[in-house]
């Protein structure tokens, strides 16, 4: 598997062919005290390689004790913490088939999941899941245990529920009797076995189990490792969900490379922890980006005097430079003079919000807009556009010495990536590539061509440095009703770019003009409409049907896609008191949208505004 790909990874002498080979190995290798750390009330907990090691050994023997072998599905559904891994290592290292539920998949979604892969065991991370999940869980006759990571959270009177203390006191008197148990087994797994099924968060239809064997991870971890400067020394915020494809791979290369990863469960506690882990690399979605642009724009526009001329003036500055750079023109002594006015002045304070070490962002999941990355670029935060899916891992991505913005980047070593002629959508054809969907041949068949390629879904074009650019989904392109053509995930990305807009979704299939229902983010909106004389108070249904506020709204749309074709641009917007949500239904775990969920709930305030 290794021969193709020329690569020496971080303290390896072999490539092991493994999840649980590469992780132990840098576990013991490294041995670093901070392998993986977590905080629980206030406090920083820190375990070294061995310690960790041990835990997933104990839980393995538990598994092993309680009947799960090789090929069994087991369930997790919880928020990142150490736990989570250790179950997902001890899981894989007994050939059995770990299967993550997303904490925010929708109660039927979780019972289908829970059904269609057979799962015989769940864990659940405590009672504020367990109150999410439990209806779910309780139909699955299958589920022969439910482990609770929190051992105080405990519920009585459920023969099926026991801890994960509970597990490990097993895994103990299981080793005693036979140690060879954990050795034997993860001395039989191989390459090719199943490692995980993941279930897609569906747009459309049931969840599709997509199954993706030790090979398609550690292929991913050898060609990510190549093809990022990641260092031993690193130090990683894992904010994102582990149950998501993109921060479980990033977790086994960040591992195998010996970083020290510090768990973040939430996002309202990522401000304090990004200050006191000060992590060196991290991976993170636009969404993320756009909220802390934002809050330092307000706060910059807020200082008043000459300090929001200095903010304004250092905003435009980096605009300019990063826009030169990016362009590979060439950048004037005058405007570098400035750019590093406004580096020592400004943009230093934008590092030190993100803990003052980071090296690099890794960004997935959808587009981020020019203008943000600029700024962020301009301020000393790199941020790298990457690209991947379920059913392919992470298979390209932007590298640090040569970063396209507004790219998605060149394919890492041993991924081929291609445009189809017919209709321009992606494909991707290497050892990164799912086995297919589990019970679902047919779907298998519709994107797994003969030729090995798997058909994304999503319309790009390639530049003629190989770098590669997505303009859409396929399924998400609407046409007018003048024929013409237009790819909604474009023009939300740039008015996200406002920071009175909070959720944007461009509408307007079949019909005469491009709209876009918008949610503002409604404490900008108001302190912006209370500075120019307007009153603000009412309802914000009330606030909604305001027609100053729709004209404030309303002009940010409209500035922002000036620069696009006329039938493009969004003429009119209609304002939602809300956001859109997973539990209406509108919005996926993995909070993509439901277009046809959303065209049809708002179906008569498109035809208000785009026409008919």
């Amino acid at each position: 598997m290794a021969s193709t790909i020329n690569y020496n990874l971080n303290g390896f002498d072999s490539i092991p062919q493994t999840i649980p080979h590469f992780c132990f190995e840098a576990f013991r290798r490294h041995n670093k005290s901070d392998a993986l750390a977590f905080k629980i009330e206030n406090v920083w907990n820190y375990l070294n390689g061995n310690e960790i090691i041990e835990r997933v050994k104990r839980i393995a023997f538990g598994l092993a004790a309680m009947g799960v072998k090789a090929g069994d599905r087991v369930a997790i559904i919880s928020e990142n913490r150490p736990e989570w891994s250790f179950v997902d290592l001890a899981i894989l290292s007994l050939r059995a088939v770990n299967v993550p539920i997303y904490t925010t998949q929708a109660v039927e979604q979780i019972r289908f999941i829970l059904e269609n892969s057979g799962a015989k065991m769940l864990f659940v991370s405590g009672k504020k899941l367990w109150k999410h999940a439990e209806n779910a869980v309780q139909s699955v006759e299958r589920i022969e245990k439910i482990v609770f990571f929190d051992a105080e959270d405990k519920l009585e009177g459920n023969s099926r529920i026991i801890t994960l203390a509970e597990v490990e006191i097993e895994g103990d008197a299981h080793a005693r009797i036979d140690s060879d148990v954990f050795d034997n087994a993860l001395a039989e797994i191989r390459a090719d076995d199943l490692a995980t099924i993941i279930y897609t968060s569906g747009t459309t239809g049931e969840p599709k189990g997509v199954m993706l064997s030790h090979e398609n991870f550690v292929s991913n971890i050898l060609a990510i490792s190549k093809g990022l400067p990641i260092k031993s020394t690193d130090r990683s915020l894992a904010v994102l969900p582990l149950s998501h494809i993109f921060e479980r791979t990033v977790f086994y290369v960040l591992c195998s490379n010996g970083v020290s990863i510090h768990y973040c469960s939430a996002f309202d506690q990522l401000a304090s922890h990004l200050q006191e882990v000060k992590p060196t690399i991290m991976t993170a979605v636009p969404r993320l980006f756009e909220q802390v642009y934002h809050k330092i724009v307000k706060k910059g526009k807020a200082a008043g005097g000459w300090k929001t001329r200095l903010f304004e003036w250092a905003l435009v500055v980096g605009q300019e430079y990063w826009d030169a750079k990016d362009k590979h023109d060439s950048v004037s002594a005058v405007l570098a003079s400035k750019h590093a006015i406004a580096n020592r002045l400004v943009f230093s304070k934008w590092r030190e919000g993100v803990g003052g070490s980071l090296r690099f962002f890794v960004s997935g999941g959808a587009p981020l807009s020019k203008k943000l990355s600029y700024a962020f670029w301009a301020a000393g935060i790199p941020i790298l556009q990457g690209y991947g899916m379920t059913e392919a891992c992470i298979t390209c991505a932007n590298r640090p010495d040569e970063n396209k913005v507004g790219s998605i980047g060149v394919p890492f070593d041993g991924i081929e990536m291609k445009i189809a002629e017919k209709d321009g959508e992606v494909l991707i054809r290497g050892k990164c590539v799912m086995r297919g969907y589990y019970d679902n041949p047919e779907e298998t068949a519709r994107v797994l061509d003969d030729e090995g390629f798997y058909h994304t879904g999503d319309v790009g074009y390639t530049d003629a440095d190989g770098h590669f650019y997505i303009t859409d989904r396929l399924k998400d392109l609407f046409k007018l009703s003048n024929g013409k053509y237009v790819a909604p995930l474009q023009v939300e990305s740039l008015l996200k770019q406002s920071p009175l807009i909070s959720q944007p979704v461009v509408v307007g299939s079949g019909r005469k003009q491009v709209g876009a229902l918008i949610v503002p983010d409604w404490d900008a909106l108001k302190e912006d409409m209370k500075a120019a004389g307007f009153e603000v108070d009412g309802t914000r249904e009330e606030l909604c049907e305001n027609p100053d506020f729709v004209k404030r709204v309303q002009r940010d749309a409209v500035d922002l896609t000036r620069e696009l074709s006329d039938y493009e641009r969004v003429k009119r917007v209609y304002l939602l008191p809300r956001e859109f949500s997973i539990d209406k239904g509108e919005m996926t775990p993995t909070l993509k949208i439901k277009r046809s969920v959303v065209d049809e709930k708002y179906e008569e305030a498109i035809d208000q505004i785009c026409g008919n």
